[in-house]
């Protein structure tokens, strides 16, 4: 079941996820639902509404009802399953919750969203207090949004929406960064990650601190660290990025770059370079050949803050891919 919650949290604030409407947050602004930070909690620490808590939480129901969060997918796509984390909520958690996703064009107000016919993907489901609550989700079609709805009150610490990235492709240029999550790049491959997930590369913008990247442990032995990446399509390179930043005593000394395409040998697309600390590295490349994943190999260990892959994506793959979802959300969905 658990295996869905190392997908990309397309509900994320880091990949421009937010909180478009919700119909009470009276203790806890729902927008903390989608920060990309675990929860915390600091006891004893009361504001005007009573206990301050890193997460959504309502007023106490003295009505029938229920109250509701409608979340905007920072990056749409196929939804594997869902976290609803009650972390630190003990005695004021929900009892159940539900979650339903829609999928529509544009840029709807949230007056439109709570008048659209939605599509359940998790039922009305019992919760624990102070846990990942997880919910594996079958449907696989792509969605734009999601509503939380819990059932009484209470407070909910992060909605997490795990899932694949499809991204619409008449919105992303000729050329762009084919391996960012944000159009549909993913880690695929790992040697170490002891310090910092190596899906922090591919995050949009730029890394905020040293934590904000991927680092390995220090190695002992022979060799070197390496990640491999998924690319968004197929998709023939012409610049890559390495960008070292934040990391001084612990860059790589060199890196170099593969590529591979539908699963065939590697082939050279950057030989290797030497690197600096905490220095955004740009090299152009021309190896005349496409490619569907790249594999980094980092010289012999260290951090990299991010991986950018500027590529000419195959088109038809993108199209092909994003109809066969929407083709399927079509049939159901009422604001397309």
């Amino acid at each position: 079941m658990e295996e869905f919650s190392t997908r990309t949290d397309l509900a994320s604030r880091a990949l421009g996820g937010g909180v478009v409407w919700a119909n009470d947050e009276f203790f806890a602004a729902a927008d903390h639902l989608v920060l990309p930070s675990a929860p915390a909690f600091s006891p004893r620490t009361f504001d005007q509404k009573g206990q301050v808590y890193d997460g959504w939480e309502t007023r106490r129901r003295r009505s029938p009802g229920h109250d509701v969060a409608i979340v905007r997918l920072g990056a749409p796509g196929v939804i594997h399953g869902v976290d609803v984390d009650t972390a630190f909520f003990v005695g004021n958690y929900p009892t159940h919750a539900s979650v339903d996703a829609l999928a529509t064009d544009g840029y709807p107000a949230p007056a439109a969203l709570q008048a659209a016919t939605w599509v359940p993907i998790v039922p009305k489901s019992p919760l624990d207090g102070d846990t990942r609550n997880l919910f594996p989700v079958d449907d696989r079609r792509r969605f734009t949004h999601v509503r939380l709805t819990i059932h009484p009150d209470g407070g909910v610490a992060r909605l997490r929406v795990h899932g694949e990235v499809v991204p619409d492709p008449t919105l992303l240029p000729a050329v762009f960064d084919v391996a960012t999550i944000a159009a549909g790049g993913r880690i695929s491959g790992c040697s170490n990650m002891f310090f910092g997930r190596p899906h922090n590369m591919l995050m949009p913008g730029l890394a905020q601190h040293m934590g904000d990247g991927w680092e390995t442990a220090r190695r002992r032995t022979d060799g070197n660290e390496w990640v491999e990446v998924t690319l968004a399509a197929p998709s023939e390179i012409e610049f890559v990025d390495l960008d070292t930043s934040h990391f001084k005593g612990n860059a790589p000394g060199a890196a170099s770059v593969h590529g591979s395409l539908d699963g065939g040998e590697w082939f050279e697309v950057l030989p290797r370079v030497p690197l600096n600390p905490d220095t955004p590295h740009r090299f152009a490349v021309a190896s005349g050949r496409a490619a569907d994943r790249v594999r980094l190999d980092i010289l012999p260990d260290g951090g990299m803050a991010r991986l950018r892959v500027i590529g000419r994506p195959d088109r038809a793959f993108l199209e092909e891919r994003f109809r066969r979802h929407v083709a399927q959300t079509d049939a159901g969905q009422s604001m397309r």
